[in-house]
This record gives structure tokens, C-alpha cells and sequence, in this order.
């Protein structure tokens, strides 16, 4: 939306329009492109640094990509709303973004099943290795010999938010990403590519 007379010198929101600064918006307007109508603070900002501040991008970029326009995800902003705080405290941030990811998919409606194996219907035992299916979670059978093998404990944290092993915090990540990337049918993450050049430096 259009946010006229945003920056001049004497205009009442050009304050408030901040990154990560959540908002009580108004709008009006019946084309796509609306115009901003009433601004007021819902909550105090949040000031994101360093690794949080790509986080947050990152965060963003998921959002916009993933969520169709105009489709209200209650749980979802309340999720986003939570995590922000977090990555400002700079708390680890594999663990936040994880969990954010999973409450994403589920509320897009393509909710990982990480409890119960998708070709036998027996539960995941945390000792076992399984093989993954993007579409249908863990398999007891593995699929081929090429297919990557994922330790039970590893479904079984993300299912409870606990990333506190080593195993699960890489495990996850490698599951995420496949996950994520299959929902963006191959579209680029910006902030993803703007994480490996910063490392490659």
C-alpha cells in the first residue's frame, strides 16, 4: 500500500513506519495497490542486529513468498509476532527459525507428519534410522540406497521444539530446507544466498 506523505519533516507517521515494528493498520482503496489511512503502535519495537536482523529479512521472505495475499493466518502472525523478540535477545537462532518454519507449513496447510512412519503406520522410534518423503514424512523402509538416512530423534524433537542436539539442530535443517524449497518450486531465497556470501567472506 501507498503511504502518502510518509516523509515529510511534520507527517505523524513517518516515526512509526519502521522494519519489525508491529502495527495497527487502516487502509481504503478497492484496487490492489491501497492507500494507508490510520497508523498507531501495537507493540514496542524491536530492534534486530547482526545475525537477527537476517533472520528477520529471512523471515520475511518466507512470508511473502509462501502466504497468498490478503489470506488472514491469525496463529501464523502471532508466531511471527513471538519470534521477533527472541532473535533480538540473540538467542540461538537454528531453533527459532525451525520452529517458525514448521508453524509456516502447518498453517499453509502442508503440516510435516513426524510421528508416525508413512509406509508401515508404526511409530518413530528415536533410535532408528528412516528415510524422508517431502509429501509423507518418515519411511521405515528407507526407499533406495542413495536415500539419506535421518534418525528417529531427530522427528521426534522437532515434533516437541527441542534442538538442543547437535544431530537434530543439522538433521532439522537439512529437513527444512528440502521442505521449504519444495513449497517455493525452485524460487530463490535473497537473505538464504545473502548468508552464504556473507560466510564466504
Amino acid at each position: 500500500m501507498i503511504a502518502k506523505g510518509a516523509r515529510r519533516p511534520r507527517s505523524g507517521i513517518r516515526g512509526l513506519i519502521r522494519q519489525f515494528q508491529p502495527l495497527q493498520l487502516s487502509w481504503f482503496g478497492k484496487a490492489e495497490l491501497r492507500t494507508l489511512g490510520g497508523v498507531e503502535w501495537d507493540a514496542a519495537l524491536v530492534p534486530l542486529l547482526g545475525m537477527g536482523i537476517l533472520c528477520g529479512f529471512y523471515l520475511n521472505e518466507l512470508l511473502l513468498k509462501l502466504v497468498a495475499r490478503e489470506d488472514p493466518h491469525e496463529q501464523l502472525y502471532d508466531a511471527y509476532r513471538d519470534v521477533l523478540p527472541k532473535l533480538a535477545q540473540g538467542s540461538s537462532v537454528e531453533p527459532l527459525l525451525r520452529s517458525f518454519e514448521l508453524t509456516l507449513l502447518r498453517e499453509l496447510g502442508y503440516a510435516l507428519n513426524l510421528l508416525r512412519t508413512a509406509d508401515t503406520d508404526e511409530p518413530v522410534i528415536a533410535e532408528r534410522l528412516y528415510g524422508f518423503s517431502l509429501e509423507r514424512g518418515p519411511l521405515a523402509q528407507g526407499g533406495d540406497g542413495d536415500t539419506v538416512k535421518f534418525l528417529g530423534k531427530t522427528f521426534l524433537d522437532m515434533n516437541s521444539a527441542d534442538y538442543s542436539d547437535p544431530i537434530t539442530s543439522l538433521q532439522s535443517k537439512q529437513i527444512m530446507r528440502a521442505a521449504i524449497g519444495h513449497q517455493l518450486n525452485g524460487a530463490l531465497l535473497h537473505t538464504r544466498q545473502l548468508l552464504r556470501d556473507l560466510q564466504a567472506l
